[in-house]
């Protein structure tokens, strides 16, 4: 891969091991508070799925997987029942094989969706692996000029009136973010012009600001809240309509001046092949937990790198700071409402709405076992 260029000879040279064992965990984990969008409705905890895997070499290797609540426990028999005892004695040096294969083996029924979680959480353990091997953090093995990248604050916001999302991003503000995203979808597009008035105001005029429909728009809604909001100097509109209708997304973009954004709900690299030749995009937003990993993500972003289009992400900020501060086309971190982060032994570090990558060899999410232990519901 391209962003691997500098380290490749590093990486050739890794003697090849043996997969030797591969643990899975699921967990449930509440949230602080119920979170509310326009497609998923309302979330009260996050699921999430821990794979551990030991190479011949004696290097234990963490990846893992999310969801917003739901379809967790079928990742995790995926991982457990399919994938396990296919990866098996694979040389886990030689991630791109490992990768196809795990792709090709299941196709059939899996092509895209529960697969492609299952597949990333392997994934980023056996990158977990090669950034141990190599006594460096992924950050390093990506050759990244520093550890730092823009961010802002990812707000499943939309039960909340004017009042509220002011005093939201006042405290974001204080913590170190400079940008934020709110959602809107609401039956009466006034009100969420309402609420993007209400951020601005208080985000004054020189942060940036985008919006997140959860493709819960009609193309002709998106254009009529585009246009509505356009004087708010918006950043970028996220998923306005449904990901499927690529051809819509060029359609909005004809209509209005305000750039979009989508990824998160495209789980094959392929499929950001279609949303690059058809949509019109500004920003590509893939997320590991779902693209294949590592492996995925870094493909998608050599596409985007091809296509002038800037790359972002989409939750998994403890790890994707890590790529974005790697990549040179990258725009913003997402900092997400999930705190997946606050189970680990190194949250993210935010000051100046830049966000900051862990030193920890590997790809730097340590889980903090005490913290999330409490939460298991099923391990193999």
């Amino acid at each position: 891969m391209k962003f691997l260029d500098a380290r490749s000879s590093e990486i050739e040279a890794l003697e090849a091991f043996g997969i030797k064992s591969m643990a899975v965990e699921y967990y449930q984990v509440p949230l602080a508070e119920p979170l509310v969008d326009a497609s998923h409705g309302t979330h009260t905890f996050f699921e999430l799925i821990v794979c551990r895997i030991t190479g011949e070499n004696g290097v234990e290797g963490v990846g893992y997987t999310y969801t917003g609540g739901s379809g967790g426990h079928a990742i995790y028999s995926v991982i457990a029942d399919d994938l396990k005892p296919r990866i098996l004695g694979k040389n886990g040096a030689d991630i791109e094989d490992v990768w196809q294969s795990m792709q090709k083996d299941l196709h059939y029924v899996g092509r895209g969706g529960i697969l492609s979680f299952a597949i990333s959480a392997i994934d980023i353990a056996l990158w977990d692996i090669r950034c141990k091997s190599l006594n460096l953090p992924l950050w390093q093995v990506l050759n990244a000029p520093s550890n730092a990248t823009a961010c802002y604050a990812g707000f499943i916001d939309l039960h909340l009136g004017g009042d509220e999302l002011q005093q939201l991003v006042k405290k974001h503000m204080a913590m170190g973010q400079t940008a934020v995203k709110t959602k809107v979808g609401r039956e009466n597009i006034a009100e969420d012009v309402e609420r993007v008035a209400a951020i601005r105001e208080v985000l004054g005029d020189d942060n940036a600001l985008m919006v997140d429909a959860n493709w819960s728009y009609t193309k002709e809604r998106a254009i009529e809240f585009s246009n509505s909001v356009s004087k708010y100097n918006i950043s970028w509109f996220e998923e306005p309509v449904s990901p499927d209708e690529f051809e819509d997304y060029a359609a909005i973009a004809e209509a209005t001046d305000i750039p979009l954004a989508m990824g998160e709900n495209l789980h094959l690299v392929e499929e950001f092949e279609r949303a690059i030749k058809y949509s019109d995009l500004a920003y590509l937003q893939p997320d590991c937990s779902n693209i294949g990993g590592i492996t995925g993500f870094l493909k998608v972003a050599e596409l985007a790198d091809k296509a002038g289009l800037k790359i972002c992400s989409h939750g998994m900020h403890e790890l994707h700071v890590s790529l974005l501060a790697a990549l040179p086309h990258s725009g913003m971190l997402e900092v997400h409402s999930f705190p997946i982060d606050q189970y680990t032994i190194s949250p993210l570090k935010i000051r100046d709405g830049q966000a900051f990558a862990p030193d920890h060899n590997g790809v730097g999410v340590i889980f903090d076992e005490a913290k999330l232990s409490p939460h298991l519901k099923m391990q193999s």
